[in-house]
């Protein structure tokens, strides 16, 4: 019988604490609760309302539930179970790992207990029920619902029936609002002067490598993004995509103060870049499209010196494992904040942050 190939494991070392791949992004959140005074009034406006689109947010309201998030991961004492009694309806009809279980993970803390659907089938869509009706029935068995579905429409159809707070958690090519929370937590956490609208330091050079139109996550961070126009020098869009913004979609967020570049040279601009944000591929229908598969990043690819990757994952072979042992690798503090930020939004949307 031949051996495991991973036989030479040490399998009697003690586990760690703390996460060692990462040097500095587990190590942030204090810094930016340090920066930011606690203000709580803007997230009144989020209280017992969906969220559907990176839209509904305005500069204050991220910045106080970043703030938020990161007194619940510096300071998990101050969580007393508000949640207690509460159901969340998670409703997964499009595969997920990070999102689904954050979400989850982030109820619990709470003291909430969870009721999931992983399969569309299983409910009375199978039946020919609509999804009005579904709506109707949710009303009565839990308090919250988080819903990712591969259907662009279907969260809106939701919103028509639920008199319970809905939470998009990727809606086909469309958005993922709270994932460009999670993204913008991280960025706040590397730099928490970006909080400041005053702010003297050097604005941020961003870069994105994806595509605005067809990517849901890309197209919710640059919304996001684009509150904090002020404290960022330009956004680079790393692409071989000859028009990759949807109609209007650039001339927004242009409007908003974001300033532009199109590049398909990855290796030119990276030395140029603070904050590189790649992603690979796009939910079309039942099925993903992978995307840019030319542009990879790895430990030898010329990052400029203090630069942070970012990526929502799942990763491929754009992201390669030998970054996860740099100082750039801040692509898992990013996943782990996602709970927390996800924690702070429930917490408004319930008002039970105080």
């Amino acid at each position: 019988m031949s051996r495991p190939k991973n036989r030479d494991v040490e399998l009697n070392a003690p586990l760690e604490d703390e996460p060692s791949l990462d040097t500095q992004g587990f190590e942030r959140p204090r810094e930016l609760m340090d920066h930011v005074d606690e203000d709580l009034s803007p997230l009144l406006e989020i209280s017992n309302r969906p969220v559907v689109s990176a839209h509904q947010f305005d500069r204050d309201q991220i910045v106080q539930l970043a703030r938020l998030a990161a007194r619940y991961e510096t300071q998990p004492q101050v969580i007393n179970r508000p949640l207690t009694g509460k159901i969340l309806i998670s409703a997964f009809y499009e595969p997920s790992t990070r999102t689904r279980l954050s979400f989850e993970s982030a109820w619990h803390r709470l003291g909430g207990d969870v009721m999931s659907i992983t399969d569309p089938l299983s409910t009375g869509l199978a039946k020919g029920e609509s999804l009005f009706d579904i709506g109707e029935m949710l009303n009565h068995y839990g308090d919250v619902v988080v819903l990712r579905d591969s259907n662009e429409k279907s969260i809106y159809e939701l919103v028509e029936a639920l008199r319970i707070p809905i939470l998009n958690a990727g809606n086909g090519m469309d958005e993922h609002p709270t994932q460009a929370l999670a993204d913008v937590y991280a960025i706040l956490k590397w730099r928490p002067s970006l909080a400041d609208p005053d702010s003297t330091e050097a604005p941020a050079r961003i870069g994105i490598i994806g595509v605005p139109a067809r990517m849901r996550t890309v197209r919710s961070l640059l919304i996001l993004l684009s509150r904090f126009a002020p404290g960022i020098a330009s956004v680079t869009i790393v692409t071989d995509e000859e028009v990759p913004f949807d109609p209007g979609q650039r001339e927004e967020l242009e409007a908003s103060g974001l300033k532009f570049q199109i590049e398909n040279d990855l290796d030119a601009v990276l030395p140029t870049l603070d904050v590189v944000y790649i992603n690979a591929i796009a939910w079309k229908g039942d099925y993903y499209e992978s995307m840019g598969s030319r542009f990879r990043l790895h430990a030898g690819s010329p990052l400029a010196e203090g630069a942070i990757v970012l990526h929502p994952l799942a990763r491929g072979e754009e992201l390669d494992r030998s970054l996860d042992a740099t100082p750039h690798n801040w692509y898992f503090a990013q996943a782990r904040g996602a709970v927390f930020i996800r924690m702070a939004l429930l917490s408004a949307m319930l008002k039970t942050y105080v």
